[in-house]
C-alpha cells in the first residue's frame, strides 16, 4: 500500500469521530506525500554513465556557475549549477533533439515541465517524454524546483532572500540555456501538482506561449486546499516552516494572492491553456477515495471557471483518477500536440 493511502487509513477512525475539519486535515497532510513513484525505466538507470565536463566552472551574467556537464546517453545532459538565488547547487537535466549542437547555429524551442512537492528533476523522466519527444525539435528542461519549493521567491517572514526558485528559473537558468544550450525565446511549460501550479505562475509572467497544469495547486487559497499546502509542507517536508514561503494566509493574504494562479488568470491571456484533474475515485475496498485529487479537483475547476469567466479560452480535461505519474503522464500525452504546437516545435 502506499505511504499516503496508509497514512489515510490511520485517520479514519479520527475522520467518523471528529467529521469534516478531520477529514481535511488527513487530506492535507496526504497532499504531498500522495504522490507515487513507477519503478525507473531500464533507459533511465545508466550504470555507465559518461561524464563530459565543459572544462572549468563558468559563472554567467546572471549569477549561475556552471559547475558541470553531464552527456547521460545520446539525447540527455545533466547540468550542475551553482545559483546564487537558491544560494546552493541543483541540477537540471535536458532532453535534447536529435542534431543538437550549440555550435551549429541553430536554435530550439524548449518545453520546460515542472515536478512536485516532494519529487526532483528526475521525476518526469519516468514518464514517457523521451519517446514523446523522440522525433521532436525541442529542448526539454526538466529542472529541480525544490522540495515543497512551490516555484516561488520565498517571503522568509517579508525579508525575502533565498531560496528564490522562481528567480532561479527566470533569471538565471532560462538566460543560460539561450545563451549557452542553443534554446530560443519559443518556450512551453507544464507541471503536475505542485509543477502545475508552478506551471501557471511561470506562464502568467509571459515567457510562455502556452501552460498545462496536470492535478495542479492552482487555487491556493480555496479552502481545503490553503490548509492542504500549509499542513502538506510540515508534513511532507520535515523542518520547512511553510510560513517562510508565502507567510500566513490571513495576515499575509496579498502575497499567497500573488503565487495562486486562480487570482493570475487575466495575465494568462494570448497563453494557450490546458487544465487537467482527477476526481480521485475510490477503489473497490477503500472507504475513501484520494482525497489529494479531490482537492487538486476542485481547485481546477474553480480556476477553469475563473478564467471562462474572463474569457480566457482554456482546454480542460476532468476525468476519473486518482494523484500519480500514471495519470499525468495520460496528460501529458493529451496536451503534448498544443504545448508543442504553440512553438513551433509540433
Amino acid at each position: 500500500m502506499a505511504p499516503g493511502s496508509r497514512l489515510r487509513g490511520l485517520f479514519i477512525g479520527a475522520v467518523i469521530a471528529g467529521g469534516l475539519f478531520v477529514l481535511v486535515v488527513a487530506a492535507t497532510i496526504a497532499l504531498l506525500t500522495n504522490q507515487r513513484h513507477p519503478t525507473p525505466r531500464p533507459a533511465d538507470v545508466t550504470a555507465s554513465e559518461s561524464s563530459e565536463p565543459s572544462g572549468r566552472p563558468s559563472k554567467t551574467p546572471g549569477g549561475l556557475e556552471v559547475v558541470k556537464e553531464q552527456r547521460l546517453d545520446e539525447r540527455r545532459m545533466e547540468l550542475t549549477l551553482r545559483s546564487t538565488a537558491i544560494d546552493d547547487v541543483t541540477k537540471v537535466r535536458l532532453l535534447l533533439p536529435e542534431g543538437w549542437s550549440r555550435e551549429s547555429g541553430k536554435s530550439w524551442p524548449t518545453l520546460w515541465l515542472l515536478h512536485g512537492g516532494l519529487d526532483g528533476y528526475q521525476a518526469w523522466s519516468k514518464s514517457d517524454i523521451a519517446e514523446l519527444t523522440e522525433k521532436a525539435q525541442v529542448i526539454v528542461v526538466m529542472p529541480d524546483g525544490g522540495r515543497c519549493g512551490s516555484y516561488s521567491d520565498w517571503y522568509n517572514g517579508g525579508d525575502g532572500g533565498p531560496p528564490r526558485w522562481a528567480t532561479y528559473h527566470l533569471k538565471e537558468l532560462l538566460p543560460l540555456l539561450e545563451r549557452r544550450y542553443a534554446a530560443n525565446g519559443e518556450r512551453a511549460v507544464a507541471g503536475y501538482s505542485m509543477g502545475g501550479q508552478g506551471a501557471m505562475l511561470y506562464a502568467a509572467t509571459g515567457e510562455f506561449k502556452a501552460a498545462a497544469s496536470f492535478s495542479g495547486a492552482v487555487h491556493t487559497l480555496m479552502p481545503g486546499v490553503d490548509l492542504a499546502v500549509m499542513l502538506g509542507t510540515t508534513a511532507g517536508c520535515f523542518g520547512t516552516d511553510w510560513k517562510r514561503i508565502w507567510g500566513d494566509p490571513h495576515g499575509d493574504r496579498e502575497i499567497w494572492q500573488a503565487h495562486d494562479p486562480y487570482y493570475l488568470a487575466a495575465r494568462l491571456r494570448g497563453v494557450r491553456l490546458y487544465v487537467a484533474a482527477g476526481d480521485g475515485g475510490k477503489k473497490r475496498g477503500e472507504i475513501f477515495g484520494d482525497i489529494t485529487e479531490e482537492l487538486a479537483d476542485k481547485a481546477a475547476r474553480a480556476f477553469a471557471g475563473r478564467l471562462k469567466e474572463l474569457g480566457v479560452p482554456v482546454e480542460t480535461h476532468f476525468y476519473s483518477g486518482r494523484h500519480n505519474m500514471t495519470y499525468w503522464n495520460r496528460e501529458l500525452r493529451r496536451a503534448l500536440p498544443m504545448l508543442l504546437g504553440s512553438i513551433g516545435a509540433g
